[in-house]
């Protein structure tokens, strides 16, 4: 059986160190609000996923790399965000519960996903993207529910009316 030649431990360098790095600092930052709130998947879960995905995104990008010399081989990196979405897509799919007439863990689900691109693009080295991602994701999570507050329709459900003045 024919391998790939194996990567010495000494090229550990910064820039992978700065990938994954990024990627542990932001995924379990992502988790906080979940956390916070007492959701299924919270630091850990998004650490996790975060890193994981980042490391997909290294290997796929060094195997690539290694393997197309001279543009001779066929190799499609990109099947690395199909294998990603089906990872999490099945991982959503389990969070998500139909409960007294309520679906619970959709946003949770959703944030996984996000989670998993974030990773990705911590991997690959697309900076921009991480950070756009990063903070798209947290002033969803934190403001939008601030500002939902009230309005939610699934939080005023079984809940008394309020008391005026």
């Amino acid at each position: 059986m024919e391998l790939n030649a194996p990567v010495p431990v000494l090229a550990i360098d910064a820039e992978l160190l700065w990938r994954i790095g990024v990627a542990a600092v932001l995924g379990p930052l992502l988790g906080l609000d979940r956390e916070i709130r007492g959701h299924a998947a919270g630091l850990r879960t998004h650490g996790l996923i975060c890193v994981s995905a980042a490391a997909m995104g290294i290997a796929v990008i060094a195997l690539y790399l290694q393997f197309d010399r001279g543009g001779a081989t066929r190799m499609d990196p990109l099947r690395i965000f199909e294998a990603t979405g089906a990872f999490v897509g099945f991982l959503g799919a389990g969070l998500i519960v139909f409960a007294r007439g309520k679906l619970h863990n959709l946003t949770t689900a959703a944030h996984l996903w996000l989670t998993a691109v974030i990773g990705v693009a911590c991997g690959t080295g697309l900076w921009p993207l991480v950070a756009v991602c990063t903070v798209a994701s947290v002033a969803m999570l934190t403001v939008l529910a601030f500002i939902e507050g009230d309005w939610s329709r699934d939080r005023r459900i079984g809940m008394p009316p309020k008391e005026k003045p």
